[in-house]
């Protein structure tokens, strides 16, 4: 797998769920409450069960004792009689309800004498546990249905709220004096035009008078275009901190629900809220999610994006010029964006920003570095030349994996190696060292790989060889990583026709040395056609063809696929596969015939790489020098002390 860089480089809710979450914390709140109320009964009961001071007795004992001069004292509590004996004994019997105890008594055949001789007292109850044992059966269940009747309003009133509140805007607030989320452009790196352009944005937030006085009208809108990572919502958070306003940010597809009018309404609260907070940044994520073109989606002209996007268009024409409101947005399709968006008084200041040349990678990989500890090896410079095509967030991405690797590996600091290991992982994925191949298998790996090399390394057009490796990364079995002399923004016809050769090396390297082809060079193979086509149907690179572009930057998406649409015959289609597969088969000869050439080259490059699996750049210019072939080198003034 050869491994080129690019020439030319760039939170909502849940409500789905909602109804189910609602369910299961009403029937949580109600098997609560179910046990409360158990609990509650089984403590009445415990308390009204009264306390047993004794052993227990019948009344017609009782009496018999009585009459025999053997209890000394009895008290009544309630129904309860706790008897005293003479001997210290205590026995509790129960009388009835309805008669006094004297009555009782002597129903049962005891005499007044003995009676009198007994002390008898009453208990009368009194105090909380009283009126609590009283009431409780009539409070509890009252507290219960009390309880429920409020669960059920609360769950009510949660609905209620949530269908009040879902037209308002879900923008979050960045506000002016939040010094922990505060971005300027010290913290952007890169960029230089971009920050230029953006800075009267600042001036006029800050000193809007020097511009109001000559009669200068802001921009209403500021469409921030580029690659994904590039830093556009970074640029955007950047703008907001140096002016010192609030900054009100929300995502396209935030705008948009299954609701008729959400999208609209979501669209007034949050311009209204913007005005009220005045000087302030609305900044809009992904705007061609709610921004496409009208009249070509499913839905016709009345469907809930389409109505979405006319309220923003009404909201920008409706600013008055010192509002001090600027409405910021990004995305990475402005091709697809409705004309009515980008017509002057809308979105008519827009900023491109392209993917950061190697002076600002090293800035960036220098705002990235702040908080990392470094051994003294580091040498960002050299990380920065490794990574041409490289975006802000792919670098990111690169130095907090160089500390992961060292935290891995229980180190205290990041080495240049680890940085160099990040590289590889963030552009193929991690070693998958437990993939371990067949000798035969390894054989033919190597082969592959040499082979990429070595028509790399003699071709004059093509980009020279960094490093070549046969440990499986991601889904490749091995690769071969190419790295330009330069950094460029055009590429030649020349170029392409060289990269071509070098994607069909292997294929041509696994034809030759083993007479039988694998599934190796089939991601080579759809990369170099790709390419040919491109070559003779964007970039007019076919002298058969002619200057003619027969497809555009992009196509129309049908069914989550893209689908391109082409406005040229059978005949033309015909003329391009057959321009196409000469490219192809050309690429193939040249190849060929530099594999052929250097057939000592390949043998040494696959034994070594059988050997050791890794060939740095170092030790693979000792093997071309070896075998008479010059490797390529830096001009001496792209070399920075």
């Amino acid at each position: 797998m050869a491994i080129q860089f690019p020439k030319n480089p760039r939170n909502p809710k849940n409500k789905k769920g909602a109804p189910r979450q609602s369910m299961t914390r009403f029937l949580g709140s109600f098997g609560t409450g179910l046990l409360i109320f158990f609990f509650l009964i089984a403590l009445y009961s415990f308390l009204s069960g009264g306390k047993e001071t004794g052993a227990t007795t019948s009344l017609s004992e009782l009496a018999g004792d009585i009459s025999k001069g053997a209890v000394a004292s009895i008290e009544i509590d309630g129904d309860s009689l706790n008897a005293t004996y003479n001997d210290g004994a205590v026995k509790t019997a129960k009388k009835e309800s309805d008669n006094a105890l004297t009555t009782t008594l002597v129903n049962y055949g005891v005499k007044p004498e003995k009676i009198a001789a007994v002390k008898i007292e009453v208990k009368e109850p009194s105090g909380f546990g009283y009126w609590l044992l009283t009431l409780a059966p009539f409070i509890i269940p009252i507290v219960f249905i009390g309880f429920l009747v409020w669960l059920l309003t609360r769950q009510v009133r949660g609905a209620g709220m949530q269908a009040f509140s879902f037209g308002q805007s879900k923008a979050r607030i960045t506000h002016p004096d939040d010094k922990k989320s505060k971005v300027t452009f010290k913290d952007v790196a890169g960029a230089k035009e971009a920050k230029q352009e953006l800075m009267e944005i600042v001036d006029f937030l800050r000193n809007p008078k020097k511009f109001l006085d000559v009669g200068a009208v802001i921009p209403k809108g500021i469409l921030l275009m580029g690659a994904p990572g590039t830093g556009k919502t970074l640029l955007a958070r950047a703008v907001a901190g140096e002016a010192g306003v609030a900054f009100f940010s929300i995502s396209g597809s935030e705008f948009v629900e299954m609701f008729v009018g959400v999208g609209a309404s979501r669209v007034r609260d949050l311009f209204k809220m913007a005005k009220q907070a005045a000087p302030s940044i609305i900044f809009v994520d992904e705007i061609d999610a709610v921004g496409r073109s009208r009249g070509v989606g499913m839905g016709g002209g009345n469907d809930e994006r389409e109505q979405t996007l006319n309220q923003i268009l009404v909201e920008m024409d409706g600013f008055e010029p010192n509002e001090k409101v600027i409405v910021m947005a990004a995305t990475n399709r402005p091709d697809v964006l409705d004309p009515a968006l980008l017509r002057p008084g809308r979105f008519d200041r827009r900023v491109t920003i392209d993917v950061p040349d190697r002076n600002d990678r090293e800035e960036i990989l220098k705002i990235h570095a702040r908080k990392k500890p470094f051994a003294e090896d580091v040498n960002l410079r050299v990380v920065a030349e490794r990574t041409p095509g490289f975006s802000g967030a792919d670098l990111y991405s690169l130095m907090n994996e160089g500390a992961i690797l060292a935290a891995r590996e229980n180190r205290t600091k990041v080495s240049q190696y680890d940085l160099i290991r990040a590289i590889e992982k963030v552009m193929l994925g991690p070693e998958r060292k437990s993939h371990i191949l067949s000798q035969e298998e390894k054989k033919i790996t190597a082969y592959h790989e040499a082979g990429h090399a070595v028509v790399s390394s003699t071709l004059e057009y093509a980009d020279p060889v960094h490093k070549i490796s046969i440990v499986s990364r991601g889904r490749a079995a091995g690769y071969v990583l190419h790295l330009p002399l330069e950094d460029r923004k055009l590429q030649s016809k020349k170029e392409f026709l060289d990269d071509i050769a070098v994607s069909l090396g292997g294929y041509v390297a696994e034809r030759l040395m083993f007479s039988d082809l694998t599934t190796g060079p089939s991601n080579d193979l759809q990369v170099s056609t790709a390419l040919a086509r491109d070559m003779v149907t964007k970039y007019g690179m076919s002298e058969k063809m002619g200057p003619v572009a027969l497809e555009g930057a992009g196509g129309r998406v049908l069914f989550g696929r893209g689908i391109e649409e082409e406005s040229y015959s059978e005949k033309v289609a015909s003329e391009v596969d057959a321009e196409v597969k000469a490219i192809m088969t050309d690429a193939m000869n040249r190849a060929d015939k530099a594999i052929r050439t250097n057939k000592k080259l390949l043998d040494s490059i696959a034994k070594k790489l059988i050997e050791v699996e890794t060939i740095e750049r170092d030790e693979f210019e000792k093997i071309l020098i070896v075998h008479g072939v010059t490797p390529k080198k830096k001009k001496e003034v792209e070399i920075i002390a």
